[in-house]
């Protein structure tokens, strides 16, 4: 049983509740902590009814509630957790989760791993040297209709991969930014590609090949009062000559209207698409009559969209690392993968702000984006 500590409880938290309460049998929510207490003890009652909801408890009133703390570091000292899950804003994640690596604690951090390489260099490094797991929120690896297709890849069903590509068309309105100071900041978030389409880049890379070269781009500030991009658009190569798309936008109007990875291949086609990559759309494979699952038979004309953007993936990524502390088995999404799609947007911030095609390996941050440079955005 993994005595698990929560740092963080504003907008993603609840997933990591319902992941808590998923796993209750193999992980307990002992401690929260935010700087605003009162949010604390919020999702202390949150997580006893979530615990009701999955019967790992009997009753809300039968249960002594997680602890609170306003202070992190009190919190590892006193409890000495064997893991951390990480939910605060972008900017705190190394610092957090580098103290919670050396007081002891497995981490599972939300995205994006870090604001600079060399942070999320940092990172990892402390995690190898303490022997302990580091895990990022790229839970929309765990969607099925992803998990389906990345299973026809490995299968070689794709044949040669030509060209993917990722389309993250939502809306954040001012309104979200206004409710969080610190979003779409250089120093602790990123714009849109850093934020909403990390996701949709992290399953990009990972399924042409996880070797991207090269990146060119362009960012905007459209109509977003934040300090990033509210919209951004780049051209990756791979090393083996096939080529990403990305489209990344918050000013979709009036609402989110989808995120939509496609990929093509020499021998296989495949969409996924609907509010967060849930919804197979299509699949369509040279040898689809020898594995019996030509597109007519594996469509779900019925399938319906999460509830949110944030999916059903967390569950799932709280499992594989459960597995992978117990069993030494190989994370799904680790430190080093989480550091993959974070290279790439930086990447694509050096690419808008030099007006030149980026090499990888890229060392950037987006401290380095914010000095002396103001993004272009209709009317200049």
């Amino acid at each position: 049983m993994q005595r698990t500590v929560l740092i963080g409880c504003g907008r993603i938290s609840h997933k990591h509740i319902e992941a808590f309460a998923r796993n209750a049998a193999r992980m307990q929510l002992v401690a929260l902590c935010d700087p605003l207490l009162h949010r604390a003890q919020a999702k202390a009652k949150e997580y006893l009814e979530a615990m009701v909801a999955v019967r790992a408890i009997a009753s809300v009133s039968s249960a002594a509630p997680p602890r609170v703390y306003a202070d992190y570091r009190q919190m590892l000292e006193e409890l000495k957790p064997d893991m951390a899950t990480i939910a605060t804003e972008s900017g705190y994640h190394p610092r957090i989760a580098i103290d919670c690596l050396n007081a002891g604690a497995h981490v599972i951090c939300e995205k994006p791993i870090a604001l600079s390489t060399k942070d999320a260099d940092a990172m990892i490094a402390v995690a190898k040297a303490r022997g302990r797991k580091l895990a990022l929120c790229f839970q929309n690896r765990f969607n099925a209709p992803v998990q389906k297709a990345r299973r026809a890849l490995e299968a070689g069903r794709f044949g040669k991969l030509l060209h993917g590509m990722i389309q993250v068309r939502w809306n954040r309105n001012e309104g979200y930014y206004s409710q969080a100071p610190w979003r779409g900041t250089w120093a602790l978030d990123g714009g849109t590609l850093m934020n909403q389409c990390t996701h949709g880049i992290d399953l990009l890379q990972w399924m042409m090949g996880e070797d991207a070269v090269r990146v060119q781009a362009a960012t905007r500030r459209f109509s977003r009062p934040i300090e990033a991009e509210d919209f951004g658009a780049a051209i990756i190569e791979f090393a083996s000559g096939a080529v990403g798309i990305v489209e990344g936008t918050a000013c979709v109007y009036p609402t989110n209207l989808n995120e939509t990875l496609s990929l093509f291949g020499t021998k296989g086609t495949v969409v996924i698409g609907g509010l967060a990559t849930n919804k197979l759309e299509t699949w369509r494979f040279a040898d689809a009559e020898e594995y019996g699952d030509t597109e007519d038979k594996v469509l779900d004309s019925h399938a319906k969209n999460p509830p949110s953007v944030y999916g059903y993936g967390h569950g799932d990524l709280f499992a594989d690392v459960l597995d992978s502390i117990e069993t030494g088995s190989e994370l799904l999404v680790s430190g080093e993968r989480g550091r993959k799609a974070l290279e790439i947007i930086l990447a694509i911030y050096k690419a808008q702000k030099t007006g030149l095609p980026v090499e990888l390996p890229c060392e950037y941050s987006t401290t380095e984006m914010a000095e002396s440079y103001s993004l272009p955005g209709l009317g200049g």
